[in-house]
């Protein structure tokens, strides 16, 4: 009895991309016995880059490499051919194994030097890049359009020597090179996120409210020194807010209906708004701010949960007290996770996003923190930060492409 023999083929294609072109290449292959063990395809500017690992009989493979010559010349592309042995085969297979990083990189624009230092800490800590695509639409030429931005995604598979001193040194080198990254483990927790949780003022406004209330008070400079110190976590966030809502004792309740009618909302919130609820997202604030201005934000986002500070009115003046337990970093934290239990989300699908120090619980306890345009504490502690464009970046860490959207979630 004849014991049919046979290889393994990786053949390499590239050239001007066309419809049909793979269409064309596999026809050939069809009329064969052949098994396809791998296949992959890039298009970067309308040149294809096409491989193919194939199985057949040791007798076709002369007539599978000839008609595909013939093919190619027809097509007026390149083709090589890389004959496989069974070792490299199951060390390859064995690859499977081995752990999938998803690192972003994300920028106004992103030069060769910010791509060149990222990869380079991917090889030190010896990590292989599988595959590469651009997220965001492709870049003017103009680069003072507004809202500009530059997204890649990189798929990498191994184990790093050290994930702690990979992630400093991505840190170190985004503040280096003014760029954005995300490097997270890529599960299906990461594809199949449920729940995103925000911090209010500095994050989705580009004002801390009580500083705005402060000033038609008068006593603004006072507030904002107390504000600043917590922030950076100088002081006890429970200690300064009483201080600060102390000050605001006799302000107009008229006032803070004119201060929410004229809040600055922070760049890129709407278009990711939009898209989160198109997609079924959950939504919270869980914010050390009031109440008042984050239902105003509800009602405009259409945001699922609001938890915020109230502020004690009495006959149409503040009192300068306050209502309730204070929402701090140590009840943000709780909130999520409460938020989390009640919509049914693993723990592993939230995210949470923040400026302040008050912010850092919640942001270690979601499956995705992320550092928005934060002070330097928070981002010296945070895993993912976003500093150079605005709140749709985090989108892109999400997994989101340009060209996934529609028309409105791309202005």
């Amino acid at each position: 009895m004849e014991i049919t023999q046979t290889e393994l083929i990786l053949i390499r294609i590239s050239g001007l991309d066309r419809p049909g072109l793979t269409a064309s290449i596999t026809e050939i292959l069809s009329h064969y016995e052949v098994d396809i063990m791998d296949i992959g395809q890039a298009d970067i500017h309308s040149t294809l880059s096409l491989g193919i690992l194939f199985k057949c009989n040791e007798k076709d493979s002369g007539n599978v490499m000839k008609d595909l010559l013939f093919k190619a010349s027809e097509l007026g592309i390149n083709i090589r051919f890389y004959p496989i042995t069974a070792d490299e085969y199951e060390e390859w297979v064995n690859m499977q194994g081995k752990n999938r990083y998803i690192l972003t990189l994300l920028g106004r624009k992103l030069t060769a030097q910010q791509i060149a230092g990222a990869t380079q800490l991917l090889a030190d800590q010896g990590l292989n890049i599988d595959a590469i695509r651009r997220l965001t639409g492709r870049i003017p030429l103009d680069e003072r359009k507004a809202r500009v931005r530059a997204c890649i995604e990189f798929s990498v598979r191994g184990t790093p020597r050290d994930t702690e001193e990979l992630q400093r040194d991505l840190m170190k080198l985004s503040n280096r090179l003014e760029m954005d990254f995300s490097f997270q483990k890529d599960t299906m927790y990461r594809r199949m996120r449920r729940l995103i949780c925000f911090d209010m003022d500095s994050t989705l406004i580009k004002t801390e409210v009580i500083d705005e209330l402060a000033e038609r008070a008068g006593v603004g400079e006072q507030v904002r020194a107390i504000t600043e110190r917590a922030m950076r976590g100088e002081i006890d966030f429970r200690e300064s807010f009483t201080e600060r809502v102390a000050l605001l004792k006799g302000l107009d309740e008229s006032v803070m209906k004119d201060i929410a009618e004229h809040l600055p909302i922070t760049e890129g919130v709407e278009r990711m708004m939009y898209v989160l609820k198109k997609y079924g997202y959950k939504i919270a604030i869980l914010s050390g701010g009031f109440t008042y201005f984050g239902n105003y934000l509800k009602e405009k986002f259409g945001i699922d949960y609001v938890y915020a500070n109230n502020l004690e009115i009495v006959d149409g003046k503040l009192t300068g007290r306050y209502l309730g337990d204070i929402v701090d970093g140590r009840r943000k934290a709780e909130l999520l996770q409460l938020i989390a239990q009640v919509e049914n989300v693993d723990i592993a699908q939230t995210i949470a996003v923040g400026d302040g120090a008050n912010d850092l619980p919640m942001l270690s306890v979601a499956g995705l923190g992320i550092a928005f345009h934060a002070k330097p504490k928070v981002k010296a502690n945070a895993r993912q930060s976003i500093n150079t464009i605005g709140l749709d970046g985090v989108l892109y860490f999400l997994g989101f492409k340009d060209s996934y959207l529609d028309e409105r979630a791309n202005r």
